[in-house]
């Protein structure tokens, strides 16, 4: 496989791509031939990383001029675990943080905790706290042992 370092080769790597498509070199194409161009003048690239990337960043490029791509579309599930740190949630509808996102909170975006978690990714069962909260809760309910003493009572 052909590593290249852009320099010539560009050019003719970007004509290539070009005529095989057989479109129009409209603008998305020239700013996203413009993007890869940088970024192959820094590292070696394969001619399929190269035309890959230029057909990813056209088609983004693109879908952002038109209105097509919305930023709330593209979060993933370990972004949204981000939002969840040691002293701090964070709401990822209007990024304030927290200790605890509340159902009180959530109603103000009209979503409750399950659709929250739906919409942004998290596993069903994600607690909406930050991570010393829960860990504070955990080893509270560990001391306390509610599962002995119910064990204890004797039977009625």
């Amino acid at each position: 496989m052909k590593m290249y370092k852009l320099g010539v080769n560009c050019n003719k790597l970007a004509l290539a791509i070009y005529h095989a498509r057989e479109v129009n070199m409209d603008d998305y194409l020239k700013e996203a031939l413009e993007i890869v161009k940088a970024q192959a003048s820094v590292r070696n690239m394969t001619e399929d990383e190269i035309t890959s990337m230029v057909m990813k960043l056209a088609s983004g490029i693109k879908g952002i001029c038109e209105g097509s791509v919305t930023p709330d579309g593209g979060m993933d599930a370990q972004a949204a675990q981000r939002s969840i740190k040691e002293k701090t949630i964070s709401c990822l509808e209007c990024g304030k943080s927290f200790k605890i996102i509340t159902k009180k909170h959530l109603a103000l975006h009209d979503l409750d905790a399950v659709s929250y978690r739906e919409k942004w990714g998290f596993k069903k069962n994600t607690p909406l706290v930050c991570k010393s909260l829960q860990r504070e809760r955990r080893k509270k309910m560990k001391d306390m042992q509610l599962w002995e003493k119910r064990r204890k009572q004797p039977a009625e």
